[in-house]
């Protein structure tokens, strides 16, 4: 009933009425692109899976794991038809894997998709979105398939292309007993930072060695003492496919902040490993390894873009450059100085050579000489050899068209032109992308054959393209080298169906015959556009533009455009039954003024393509002359202006207001602008042109005498331009002397201003008006009264900017500061807050009182709930230090003091002598500021120790927000700037606890190593280094992570400590870090936990949880919220990449 309801004719027509909005057209949707001249497929973006796409190109540009992959059969994997049924064992990853390659192998696309293989890992659009590291998702794709493939005939295929074996070995220098470490890799990581290159960390890593001497003493069982021993690591097995993974990303602990390693760092194009395997003796071909893909990243550290160059080792795409890709030796830019550029069939010829099968569209034909040589077929070759179309039919000897004359191809032989037209084209473009001899070998031997991969793109590179990625923002991230004893068999050269499996050779099949359908469909969809006829009989020309008359004025049309102005006159003509005498098709378009005809339609054997007519174009159907018996000007130059115009009243006397008038006039762009004078019936007069200043205030510019007989083009007038007119009987001036009439300016409009004091008010932010000249203090002295706020008390309140985070910034100190001064614009929002700004150069402090043990009744009696919960710092004035191990909840807190007001000039002992007069800590007995340690305050828990008594706030770089914890002591504490506070928590045995902390102070002059810090500990607590375990604890996670002296070592050549330490990561130790302390005399259990550590995990996965269930909601806010353009959320925090894979054991 409904089933064409929705489908057109080419030349359906259905009336509309004049301005309104066109006909809808329904378009099925378009088919993916065939591939371009590469015949290579990319992988189409997701959103953020570039890095997916990378690794993806990788594993299928090498052969042995794509082939390895196919030679699963359904009986061992499943059938994707059964994923549905429960019971069915369907290994989706390696099936929608094998589907992939088939499609990238195959499939005419430019790019495949990835969607069926992500659903397949369990992802959703929000995982499609992230970034992720590619490094990371190498080791995870790698194990998510082995699980896959548990229980398959390929269950050890990541383990045999890509499995080697390390062995440390550690040799006692007394007693030469050697201690072996065999360790498994899959992809071996090389350092970056002050390394030269690839063979240079190599170096480093397998053939220096390192030893163990000094206070770094290495434990010999054998002789049961502390003994110099020398480490050493070699390659012990080798695999097939070495991946390198290249450590670009560090942390400045300066800067405390994460960085990108951007120096120069090289790696061969083929490189010998036998200097750093274990077996000197190994054959140097057995060692050998040539690179064939480099993954590589461009941006920063928080961000970027991941593509891959690979080396097509079974030549399956057209390694051609378009300077080369001509197959007769025709060039086209020579041909642009020569001769030859006379005949259009050499050219034409040339250009067809050039593209995919020799196939094109005849209207990309005509689009593709106009940018060869510069000049359009009509203008150069039409003249002698008629339209393109009649000239390609005339040479049917070299070109053939196909039946609707839409595309040409060239005749290569009588073979090829025995079938029908249409489906000889397709049948060649199917057995090009299909047969063994698709791609064209170009000098292979001798020319590796190196592509550029960025998701949907693909081009050809050379192999000194490679070098570029050794340095800068966008350099080689992960490297993967074959065996150079690796030889492919000459069946699987250029042949993209080789070890295809039968199924997936006919699904292929079958989707590229449906790829055709769809895009010749398509093609003919989309060749029809939507024409507005104009009917010249139904028109009136009045007030200088044309207008419609009547219901039937505007006809919508659809039509081909590939068919000839001929046909499209011809289709009118029999719609028009009354039609009589000429017909003139006229381009036409909406102004202001109403309608004006633009160019005139010629030549009927010109195509609608080649007359450059759009959909939507605007076609005016009239005799060429009048319309309505009015004689018609047409063309740019004479386009209709609608022009303001202002000038002094009349009354019904004739006399003159004291008012001026504005009326709309419509003149001729090439009209003399004396003109204006005859519409207003002024004898003579001054006319006034108003043109903007930079300032944007309004500046009138009177025309001179001799100007008026510009046209209102020339003078610069448009659509919607003003003009004063003045009668020269007048004799004042409607102006001032200066000419300048000031209507507005650019100045800023409105401010934004958000509430976010404690006290009640009916609105939580308002709009208040202000200039660039506006004061500080006017704007809140406004927004205290738009928010209805108690004005009283509006001297305790200030103003702060919004920051990047949407949060409080920087306050608004200088009150008598304008708003062009602090650089506020126009649509900011500013922060109304509590509490009084100190003067320049003060800074206002909150202190806390860092309570380490559990507060005492005495304590507790003078503290204040009011100053805690009206503190600057918000609700917390007794919150508990989350996370402190033992046994009470409430063991570490901060407890609210008050705020002090202090130069910045002043040192950190004058702070601390003025907080000691604050009234809750008069009462503490603290002898002198010397027994005081003072904090910052970070996330709600003591951050950076301030050390030096005389230092100056200013270098302690506090800031106008810092906030400040102090804590008592026993003693009078002078920290050195190579001293480390720690605070060290001894276990009890059998109970999960640990003792109350004491304070540990570690020099770290000799280096942050893990084996310094263990003696420290060891000597502190008088027990032997060898029996104990320590391990820092983070609050945030309820973890415990253990501290090993194992990478802390020295090397023999250069004979100092290496660069990672216990600053860096994972510990990243610094001032204040709790370190547990386990004596393994009393206590071998491995773990450091309590059990309030799982009270709090436990608490962070329901935590979890409940956040899980609102993400959907969160997402769609988010999405509407950033969809505005310009607008980019901002970043959050890295989630963890992960996998789903079900069972098979």
């Amino acid at each position: 009933m409904f089933g064409d309801l929705f489908e057109e004719d080419s030349s359906s027509v259905s009336d509309n009425q004049y301005g309104k909005g066109k006909k809808l057209k329904t378009t099925t949707l378009e088919p993916p692109a065939p591939r371009e001249f590469t015949n290579l497929s990319g992988i189409r973006n997701q959103g953020g899976t570039c890095y997916l796409n990378s690794l993806l190109q990788t594993l299928h540009f090498t052969p042995e794991f794509r082939e390895a992959l196919f030679s699963l059969g359904p009986e061992e994997l499943g059938s994707l038809e059964d994923k549905d049924k429960p019971d069915a064992k369907v290994r989706l990853i390696p099936l929608q894997l094998q589907r992939l390659f088939a499609q990238l192998l195959l499939l005419d696309q430019e790019a495949a998709s990835t969607a069926d293989l992500t659903d397949s890992f369990g992802w959703t659009s929000n995982e499609e979105m992230r970034q992720h590291d590619v490094q990371e998702l190498n080791r995870i794709l790698f194990s998510a398939l082995e699980s896959s493939l548990v229980g398959t005939s390929g269950h050890d295929l990541i383990n045999r292309l890509y499995h080697g074996t390390i062995v440390n070995k550690i040799v006692c220098k007394e007693c030469k007993n050697t201690s072996e470490q065999q360790e498994d890799f899959l992809d071996l990581t090389a350092a970056v930072r002050n390394v030269s290159g690839l063979e240079d960390a190599l170096w480093n890593m397998y053939v220096e060695e390192e030893v163990f001497d000094y206070d770094n003493l290495y434990y010999c069982e054998t002789c049961g003492k502390l003994v110099k021993a020398a480490k050493s690591a070699k390659l012990r097995k080798l695999p097939p496919f070495l991946t390198v993974s290249l450590l670009r990303f560090n942390f400045d602990f300066v800067k405390r902040e994460r960085y990108k390693e951007t120096s120069c760092y090289t790696f061969p194009l083929r490189m010998n490993l036998k200097p750093f395997c274990e077996q000197s003796e190994m054959d140097d071909l057995d060692c050998m390894y040539d690179l064939f893909s480099v993954i590589i990243h461009k941006g920063g550290c928080y961000g970027g873009h991941y593509h891959v160059y690979i080396k097509d080792i079974d030549h399956l795409g057209n390694w051609q450059f378009q300077d080369e890709k001509s197959e007769s030796n025709v060039n086209l830019k020579d041909l642009k100085n020569e001769e030859e550029t006379d005949d259009p069939l050499v050219i034409l010829k040339a250009i067809l050579l050039q593209e995919e099968n020799n196939l094109i569209p005849v209207d990309q034909l005509g689009q593709k000489l106009l940018e060869r040589i510069g000049v359009s077929w009509n203008k150069k070759y039409r003249k002698h050899h008629g339209p393109l179309r009649k000239f390609l039919q005339l040479h049917s000897q070299t070109f053939l068209l196909s039946w609707d004359k839409g595309t040409v191809s060239l005749v290569q032989s009588p073979a090829q032109r025995s079938g029908p037209e249409g489906q000889g084209d397709s049948q060649r473009g199917l057995q090009a992308l299909t047969s063994p001899s698709a791609a064209p070998l170009q000098d292979s031997a001798s020319c590796p054959h190196w592509f550029d991969i960025n998701d949907s793109k693909v081009q050809p590179i050379k192999e000194k393209d490679i070098e570029r990625q050794f340095q800068g923002k966008e350099s080689a991230y992960m490297l993967f080298y074959r065996k150079c004893q690796l030889q492919r068999p000459l069946e699987a050269q250029a042949n993209p169906r080789y070890r295809v499996p039968c199924h997936l050779l006919n699904e292929m099949d079958a989707a590229n015959i449906e790829l055709q359908m769809k895009r010749a469909e398509c093609d003919s969809e989309s060749s029809n556009v939507e024409l507005r006829l104009h009917l010249g009989p139904h028109y009136r020309f009045s007030n200088g533009a044309l207008h419609p008359q009547g219901s039937q004025s505007v006809w919508d049309l659809t039509f081909d455009i590939r068919k000839t102005l001929g046909d499209l006159r011809q289709s009118i003509f029999q719609l028009l039954e009354f039609w009589e005498g000429d017909m003139v098709l006229s381009v036409a378009k909406l102004v202001p003024a109403g309608l004006h005809i633009y160019q005139t339609l010629d030549g009927d054997e010109l195509t609608l393509s080649e007359l450059e007519l759009a959909d939507g174009e605007d076609i005016f159907v009239w005799n060429g002359v009048e319309v309505g018996g009015a004689q018609i000007q047409t063309g740019p130059e004479c386009e209709p202006l609608l022009v303001n115009i202002f000038h002094m009243k009349t009354s019904s006397e004739g006399e003159t207001c004291e008012q001026l008038a504005d009326s709309p006039h419509v003149f001729p762009s090439n009209a003399e602008v004396a003109t204006v004078l005859a519409a207003l019936a002024i004898p003579a007069g001054v006319i006034f042109i108003n043109s903007a200043e930079p300032t944007g205030a309004e500046h009138w510019t009177a025309v001179p005498k001799e100007d008026t007989r510009k046209t209102f083009r020339e003078l610069g007038l448009r659509n919607g331009s003003s003009v004063l007119v003045q009668d020269s009987s007048d004799e004042e001036s409607l102006l001032p002397k200066q000419g300048k009439w000031t209507s507005g300016t650019n100045e800023i409009d409105w401010l934004q201003v958000k509430n976010l004091c404690p006290l009640e008010s009916e609105q939580k932010q308002v709009r208040v008006s202000a200039t660039i000249n506006t004061v500080v203090f006017d704007i809140r002295t406004k927004a205290i009264k738009e928010l209805k706020l108690m004005e009283e008390l509006g001297e305790t309140w200030h103003l702060r900017k919004m920051d990047w985070c949407y949060e409080a910034g920087e306050p608004l100190c200088e009150e008598g500061a304008t708003l062009k001064e602090l650089l506020v614009s126009s649509g900011d929002t500013l922060l109304l807050m509590e509490g009084k700004l100190p003067p320049l150069g003060f800074l206002k402090v909150p202190v806390w009182w860092y309570q380490a043990q559990e507060p005492s009744r005495h304590w507790k009696s003078h503290q204040d709930p009011t100053s805690c919960a009206l503190s600057p710092a918000g609700d917390w004035g007794a919150a508990c230090m989350q996370g402190a191990p033992g046994d009470t909840p409430a063991e570490a807190s901060l407890l609210y003091l008050g705020d002090i007001e202090i130069s910045e000039d002043a040192t950190l002992a004058d702070l601390k002598c003025q907080a000691m007069t604050l009234p809750p800590l008069s009462e503490r007995a603290v002898p002198s500021p010397a027994f005081l340690r003072a904090w910052t305050v970070e996330s709600k828990r003591p951050g950076r120790l301030l050390r030096t008594n005389r230092q100056q706030l200013r270098d302690c770089k506090l800031g106008r927000s810092a906030e400040v914890c102090l804590e008592a002591l026993p003693a009078e504490e002078h920290l050195g700037p190579q001293d480390v506070l720690l605070r060290t928590r001894l276990r009890i045995p059998a109970v999960r606890a640990y003792a109350p902390a004491e304070d540990l102070v570690w020099d770290v002059a000799r280096g942050w190593t893990a084996s310094s810090l263990r003696q420290k500990v060891a000597s502190f607590y008088s027990l032997p280094v060898e029996k104990i375990e320590i391990a820092k604890y983070f609050p945030e996670k309820f973890e415990w992570l253990p501290i090993s002296s194992w990478n802390q070592q020295v090397t023999k050549r250069k004979k100092k400590k290496k660069q990672d330490s216990l600053q860096g990561a994972p510990y990243y130790l610094r001032d204040g870090d709790i370190i547990g302390v386990k004596n393994l005399l009393a206590d071998a259990d491995p773990d450091f936990s309590t059990a309030m550590d799982d009270t709090g995990k436990e608490k962070q996965k329901q935590l979890a949880l409940g956040k899980k269930t609102s993400r959907e909601a969160l997402r769609v806010q988010s999405s509407d919220a950033f969809s505005a353009p310009g607008l980019s959320p901002p970043r959050g925090p890295e989630a963890a990449l992960s996998i789903h894979v079900r069972s098979f054991r």
